[in-house]
């Protein structure tokens, strides 16, 4: 206690964002494809949100969920936005402990929420060819709201108390993070506290989240592959593994860069931190800007929409 106190003096009211080390003086270079990520990103997911709208005939249980998709990756791109092209444009890195705070909650928030439209969308495509006479009577519009509103929820109670655990610490001076935005790992390792309440608590969200999720989706491709593997038509068993194309790799892209660098926070002490950098861009980068793209050129009518829509 006498330590905390004897640091009071050069607490800092703000943490300091990072670039890329050591490239600090081409940050205005990295800025230009960084632009253009969030361009693709915002322009992409804000298209396929607009044809979903405007098209009737997508207003089924796969392109609603598809359009939950679109909502998150295109909240999670406006949410960092801000920080990292500040960074790299002017070198803003002062962030006060309030806007951290709050980036973090929405950005873990979101993320969270990702991970529940995609288990929701594993679950789609197995009642689609599990249970294709029961589809329509088992995914009604009513209970897609309430699934939607069921993931929205559990996302938010699970990351709320995050913010107000860390407002509680007192935080050293120097408090550099090592991303170009807020981040719940990182932050809590700045207090000048016993962090392990933090710690253990935010093991518990990414098991009871991402964990349960992500083995959920494991086991309903289980389910898919046994019944795609029944069907006597080749043709058929093609067709119907086809439409979960655009879906796996949706969840590659999200989980893989996710378990990365959360595995690499809490265990990779000794891995380079231009790693951890590189990793934290491709987690909270790369799937908002793929996943547009690969629905939009996997899925034949979100591709028909999109040509018509830019060719007319």
């Amino acid at each position: 206690m006498l330590g905390y106190l004897g640091n009071s003096s050069s607490m800092s009211p703000t943490f300091l964002l990072s670039g890329i080390p050591g490239l600090e003086h081409l940050h205005i270079w990295i800025s230009f494809p960084l632009c253009f990520m969030y361009l693709i990103s915002i322009l992409g997911n804000c298209t396929i949100l607009f044809i979903i709208k405007t098209e009737p005939s997508l207003h089924e249980p796969m392109y609603l969920f598809l359009s939950m998709l679109a909502l998150t990756d295109l909240g999670l791109s406006l949410c960092t936005l801000p920080t990292v092209l500040g960074i790299f444009w002017v070198g803003a890195r002062d962030i006060s402990h309030d806007a951290c705070f709050a980036q973090l909650f929405f950005i873990h928030c979101l993320s969270f929420l990702e991970s529940s439209v995609l288990l929701s969308m594993a679950f789609d495509r197995f009642v689609a060819i599990c249970r294709p006479l029961h589809y329509a009577s088992i995914l009604t519009h009513t209970v897609i709201g309430r699934i939607g509103l069921a993931s929205l929820a559990r996302s938010v109670a699970l990351i709320f108390p995050l913010p107000f655990m860390l407002k509680r610490f007192p935080y050293c001076s120097s408090p550099v993070l090592s991303h170009s935005y807020c981040l719940h790992q990182e932050v809590m390792k700045l207090a000048c506290a016993d962090i392990k309440a933090n710690s253990i608590y935010g093991m518990f969200v990414i098991v009871s989240t991402v964990g349960v999720d992500s083995l959920l989706i494991l086991c309903s491709y289980a389910l898919i592959l046994n019944t795609v593997l029944s069907i006597a038509s080749r043709a058929e068993r093609l067709k119907a593994l086809n439409t979960c194309v655009s879906h796996i790799c949706a969840v590659l892209l999200f989980y893989t860069p996710m378990i990365g660098l959360s595995v690499i926070h809490r265990f990779g002490k000794q891995a380079p931190h231009l790693v951890q950098v590189i990793m934290g861009f491709v987690y909270l980068l790369v799937p908002p800007v793929m996943n547009p793209i690969v629905y939009s050129v996997k899925t034949k009518q979100i591709r028909d929409r999109v040509t018509h829509a830019f060719c007319s």
